[in-house]
C-alpha cells in the first residue's frame, strides 16, 4: 500500500502529463476512491499547487497551464550539485542530456531569485573521454562560480596558480587569462583561457587556480582553435595542436586474435586476420610511448609503417637493457 506522501506525488506527476484528468480515472490509476483524489487535490491545494476541478458527467481537475509552483527548498550547495549533475548528463552514455537541460530549465523557472543567480553562474562543457571516469580532484563551488562567472561577463581573469595563496605570493603579479571555457573531463576540471601575458591558448587545472578580486576589464571572446572546445581540449591532451588526433599514428600486426586486443585498444583502428592474428592502427603523443603501448599486449610485433615505429622500438629495447643492465641483470 502507498503512503499519502507517495500518492501525492504520483497524483502531481499525473497532473502534470495531460491537460485534463477526468476524477474516475484518476482513481482508477491511484486505486483510490474518489472521495480521496478529491481531499488529495485539496491537499495540493493547500501546498500552493493552482488545480482547477471541471464539471459535468466526467468532471475532473486540471493544473493550471503557467502556474507557479511552490519554490523548491534548496541550500546554496545544493543548488551548484543539482547544476553540476544535469550539465554533467551529456557524459553519461544513457542519452539523457536534453531531457536533463529541460529539467534544468523547469528548477530555473521555480527558484527563488538569490539561487538562480546562483544556478545560473554555473556552465561548463562536459568532455566525454571515456567510460567510467571517477572525481579525481575537489574544487571549491566558490571557485566554480567565479571561473563560470567571469567567462560568461567576459571579463579578464586574475588568478594565482598552483601554489596556495602566501602572504609572499600575494606580491607576484597574478596570471591574466580571457576565460572563455570550463570544461571537466575524467574527474578534473578545467579552464579553457586566452593567456594575456603567453599570447596562447592555455588549459588549466580548476583545483590549482586561486581567483583574485576585482576581476580585470572585459574583453571581445576570441574564437577557441577548430571552432569546438571539446575537440580543441581532446587535441592538447593527445599532444596535438588543433586537431583531434595523435601526432604519431602507426600500423602494426600482432600476434593475438581481435577478440584479445579490441577491449585494450582505446580508440584505435583493429582488424581480425584470422584466429590468431590481428592488425591494430592506433596513435600515441611520441613514437617511444607508442612503442610502449604496444608492448603491454605481450606478443610479437611486426610493424606495418611507419619507419619512425621501427626506430622508437629499437630506443625503447635499448633503454629497457640499459636499466637491465644497471639493476644487475645482464
Amino acid at each position: 500500500m502507498t503512503t499519502p506522501t507517495s500518492r501525492l506525488l504520483h497524483l502531481l506527476s499525473l497532473l502534470q502529463t495531460r491537460r485534463d484528468w477526468p476524477g474516475s480515472l484518476l482513481a482508477d490509476r491511484l486505486s483510490i476512491s474518489a472521495r480521496t483524489v478529491r481531499r488529495d487535490v485539496d491537499r495540493l491545494r493547500e501546498m500552493g499547487y493552482s488545480i482547477h476541478a471541471t464539471l459535468g458527467p466526467d468532471g475532473g481537475y486540471r493544473l493550471d497551464a503557467g502556474a507557479e509552483l511552490p519554490p523548491l527548498l534548496f541550500d546554496d550547495d545544493q543548488v551548484i550539485a543539482l547544476a553540476v549533475a544535469l550539465q554533467s548528463a551529456t557524459a553519461t552514455g544513457v542519452g539523457i542530456a536534453e531531457a536533463a537541460m529541460r529539467a534544468l530549465t523547469t528548477v530555473r523557472q521555480v527558484m527563488p531569485s538569490r539561487l538562480q543567480h546562483r544556478l545560473n553562474a554555473v556552465q561548463f562543457t562536459t568532455i566525454d573521454t571515456g567510460p567510467g571516469a571517477a572525481a579525481r580532484a575537489t574544487v571549491s563551488p566558490d571557485v566554480l562560480i567565479a571561473l563560470s562567472t567571469a567567462t560568461r561577463a567576459h571579463e579578464i581573469l586574475r588568478f594565482d596558480y598552483e601554489k596556495p595563496r602566501t602572504a609572499e605570493s600575494l606580491a607576484i603579479p597574478p596570471r591574466r587569462v580571457e576565460p572563455h571555457h570550463l570544461t571537466t573531463s575524467e574527474g578534473y576540471w578545467y579552464l579553457v583561457a586566452w593567456d594575456c601575458d603567453r599570447n596562447d591558448w592555455r588549459i588549466l587545472r580548476a583545483d590549482r587556480i586561486t581567483p583574485r578580486t576585482p576581476t580585470g576589464p572585459k574583453f571581445t571572446p576570441r574564437k577557441v582553435p577548430g571552432g569546438d572546445v571539446a575537440t580543441f581540449v581532446a587535441a592538447r591532451f593527445k599532444g596535438s595542436h588543433d586537431e583531434n588526433r595523435w601526432p604519431c599514428m602507426g600500423k602494426v600486426i600482432l600476434d593475438r586474435p581481435a577478440s584479445y586486443v579490441r577491449p585494450f585498444a582505446g580508440d584505435g583502428i583493429v582488424e581480425d586476420l584470422g584466429p590468431t592474428r590481428c592488425s591494430l592502427h592506433t596513435g600515441a603523443w611520441s613514437w617511444v610511448a607508442l612503442a610502449a603501448f604496444l608492448n603491454q599486449f605481450d606478443t610479437d610485433i611486426e610493424v606495418i609503417s611507419p619507419p619512425e615505429l621501427t626506430e622508437a622500438f629499437a630506443q625503447l629495447a635499448d633503454r629497457n637493457t640499459a636499466t637491465a643492465t644497471k639493476s644487475g641483470r645482464r
